[in-house]
């Protein structure tokens, strides 16, 4: 045995200079020789055969050699803290830097150089559950930890501190020199698979230890906790609050790019929820008062910025949601006013300036201009406020689902409530469907497909705020009928494009009447075209006196026409031609009843007058066509004698005898009296002369205006009643008894994508439907209803 330690100790004797040389000079390396005479020594020391275990090739020495091996790294590292305590800040960092890439080097090397002993013996006692046995390089690491690091770690880093306060302040900093320390930090948390599972002498040194957080990251929160709070106050008070969100931009961008180039990935997250606490939230009220004042002033790139900031902590946001709500409906209400206070103003201007006009247009352009708000710079001004703040959710607010809310309910809030739709709250929907009217109609102004389509889908953004769809729709399906009717569609693609977006967004039930209104177009082709034919076969010649005739069959249902609104006695020359068309489509549809809609229908007059050497081409609605063919038996009629002959009452007579003395067809007599005045005479004005010979004077008069709303408003009123009567049938029906208020909510519920009905009328039809016997009170319950099978 004694030889056996002496051998070991003039092993380890051989071996401790070379060693303290790679621990003290890793950088000069190893030559292969070197190498292996240090590896065999230790293959020859761990392989030495005592004599209690000569029988044994497989005993394994090692505990001498790993006690040497730990002694002298003990020894170095006093060294190296007798050194270390003689440095400060800046030159303790420099040193402490230099030191652990030398050692860790060195680590490396031993740990190759001592492989046998980590394989065999090593293994063995960690194997054994031994205490403080470890790999050599995790060796190494402890003993750095233990008898150099634990003793300087407090002055370290406070020196790191210090060098992280520096470069907050503006300055430079070696940022390698602090990864590599504070790395040093992360690689002494020595992971417990290196050693025995038991515990140890010094806890600190072994698992669950976080020598970073511990050491350096609660510090360092402190550090920055105090850093930030005095500094945004200082720079708020200072500054603007944009100025000041640019800094705090900065500062947490700084922190962002601070972990990525030396602190461990870790502290992220903590770092810039503490960050964002003092920078951003302990300031959060002064930050949310500035944001009004960006949105009067169009900040938009500052806006972005308090968004992103404020964002960090999502439920923060609703106060910014208010605001801009509060302040879109704001510039909808008053961009709506301007366009009303502008529309009145050029109506009158436009009143004062009226004048003849020869093809009796000029009615048409007093009409426009009297006052009138035009649908187009109505729907315009709603746009362009959506416009530009949809622009800022999508910029600023990054597509933010809750400022999209906000923006929707404020454009809800404005285009359904503003100065427009105080006398009638149904305006809104009735001017977008009038601009559809005016995109969808023949004009010189017609835009282009593509810019059409646009518009089209414009539209479509103001119509999904619309409360009263059903409005919309009436007044849509009127414009439509008259398009058709008329024949002033611009384009049936972009007809049918419109209704694809309708339905889209309505369904198929929304637009069902619209749809069936081309069906019907078509129909009318193919019976007109039966109707020419038969005519064609059974013509006698030149005595069979019909007249050019093109009629539309629509079914009763789906176009909103009403009642006539005033009789018509059919002119003696049209008579002929209107029985043998009826003849035709009732022998063809035995039981169907044809209502002929004079109020609707129109035709071409050839005029001839004396003076003019070529006849005029007449457009006319069918009333002016029966005033005008009075004239073929005379030349003046009194007011009562056309009243008599045509069947009209007064109103219409009156209006549409204004146009055509308007236009100089017709004289009215005594001179200075108006139209449609008692003891009036019209006279056919042989004079007339006009270079142009087509004219149309087919245009709308104010009683037809005035019959045509008054018709769809009470169409409207009638359909809600009965869409309110179904939904309170629909809902009774599925729950079979049902309390009042929440037979109330579910009505609601059901119609509000079309409209919003009263609770009054729901009471009222749900009273009425008790009187039919749909649905009737439940006896003893006052307000439970129970539907009747």
């Amino acid at each position: 045995m004694a030889h056996l330690q002496s051998q070991q100790r003039n092993m380890w004797l051989e071996l401790r200079e070379p060693i303290y040389n790679i621990v003290k000079h890793p950088d000069l390396g190893l030559d292969p020789k070197r190498y292996m005479t240090i590896y065999t020594h230790v293959y020859n020391h761990c392989t030495t055969k005592t004599t209690t275990h000569s029988n044994n090739s497989a005993s394994v020495q090692g505990k001498e050699l790993y006690d040497n091996l730990q002694q002298l790294l003990q020894g170095f590292m006093q060294e190296l803290l007798d050194q270390a305590n003689t440095k400060l800040d800046i030159d303790l960092l420099i040193f402490y830097m230099t030191q652990w890439t030398k050692f860790t080097e060195a680590s490396k090397f031993l740990d190759h150089l001592f492989h046998y002993l980590n394989r065999h013996w090593v293994k063995r006692r960690i194997d054994d559950n031994q205490e403080g046995v470890y790999r050599i390089h995790t060796m190494c690491l402890v003993t750095w930890k233990a008898h150099l690091f634990q003793t300087i770690s407090a002055t370290l880093t406070k020196a790191v501190l210090k060098q992280i306060e520096t470069e907050r302040d503006g300055e430079s900093v070696d940022r390698s020199m602090l990864k590599q320390i504070l790395g040093s930090y992360v690689a002494l948390d020595l992971p417990a698979t290196d050693a025995a599972p038991g515990v140890p002498n010094d806890p600190s040194m072994l698992r669950d230890s976080n020598v970073y957080r511990e050491v350096f990251e609660n510090q360092f929160f402190d550090e920055t906790r105090v850093y930030y709070k005095a500094e945004s106050a200082k720079f708020l008070a200072e500054n603007s609050v944009t100025e000041y969100m640019k800094k705090a931009e900065k500062r947490l961008d700084e922190e962002v790019e601070r972990v990525k180039m030396y602190l461990h990935e870790s502290t992220l997250a903590s770092l810039l929820t503490l960050c964002e606490g003092h920078l951003i939230f302990d300031h959060e009220d002064t930050l949310k008062e500035e944001f009004g004042n960006l949105l009067a002033t169009d900040r938009n790139e500052d806006m972005e910025r308090m968004y992103k900031l404020v964002a960090r902590k999502p439920d923060r946001l609703d106060t910014l949601r208010t605001k801009l709500e509060i302040h879109v409906r704001q510039v909808g209400l008053e961009a709506v006013a301007a366009v009303l206070a502008g529309g009145s103003a050029n109506g009158a201007a436009a009143a004062g300036a009226g004048g003849d006009d020869d093809e009796a247009d000029g009615g048409a352009a007093a009409g426009a201009g009297s006052g009138v708000l035009e649908p187009k710079v109505y729907v315009d001004a709603l746009l362009s406020v959506h416009a530009k703040y949809h622009k800022l959710v999508e910029t600023a607010f990054q597509g933010d689902p809750g400022f999209a809310q906000s923006l929707d309910k404020a454009c809800r809030e404005f285009i359904n409530r503003n100065a427009v739709c105080e006398k009638n709250p149904k305006r809104s929907p009735e001017l977008l469907a009038r601009y559809c009217d005016v995109l969808l109609r023949k004009s010189a102004k017609n835009p282009e497909e593509a810019e059409l389509e646009a518009l089209l889908t414009s539209i479509m953004t103001v119509f999904k705020y619309i409360d009263d769809k059903d409005v919309f729709q009436r007044y849509y399906s009127t414009a439509l009928s008259g398009r058709l009717v008329r024949g002033t569609s611009a384009s049936m693609d972009a007809e049918e494009t419109m209704i694809n977006k309708l339905k889209e967004a309505c369904g198929f039930e929304y637009t069902q009447k619209l749809q069936r209104m081309f069906t019907d177009m078509g129909l009318s082709k193919d019976i007109n075209s039966d109707f020419q034919k038969k005519m064609a076969a059974s013509a006698t010649g030149a005595s069979d006196d019909l007249v050019d005739f093109y009629v539309m069959v629509l079914t009763d249902v789906a176009w909103p026409f009403g009642q006539q609104p005033t009789e018509f006695r059919l002119p003696q020359e049209l008579e002929r031609t209107f029985q043998k068309f009826t003849d035709f489509y009732q022998s063809k549809h035995s039981g169907r009843k044809l209502t002929w809609q004079f109020n609707h229908s129109r035709g071409e007059v050839k005029a001839v007058f004396p003076k003019s050497k070529v006849p005029y081409q007449l457009s006319v609605h069918m009333y002016q066509m029966g005033i005008l063919l009075q004239y073929n038996s005379g030349d003046v009629y009194t007011l009562q004698e056309l009243l008599d002959s045509t069947g009209l009452n007064l109103e219409y007579l009156k209006g549409h005898l204004s146009t055509l003395c308007k236009a100089k067809i017709l004289l009215c007599e005594p001179a200075g009296k108006q139209p449609g005045e008692p003891n009036t005479r019209y006279v056919f004005n042989a004079d007339y002369k006009n270079k142009k010979t087509r004219l149309n004077l087919n245009v709308k008069i104010k009683a037809e205006e005035k019959s045509e709303t008054d018709d769809t408003n009470k169409h409207i009123e009638e359909d809600r009643k009965l869409l309110i009567q179904a939904a309170i049938v629909r809902v009774m029906k599925t729950r079979k008894a049902l309390k009042h208020p929440l037979l109330i909510q579910e009505v609601i519920d059901q119609l509000k994508s079309r409209f919003k009905p009263n609770v009054s009328d729901i009471k009222k039809m749900i009273d009425l439907l008790i009187e039919k016997e749909y649905i009737e009170r439940v006896e003893g319950e006052k307000d439970t209803y129970s539907y009747i099978a």
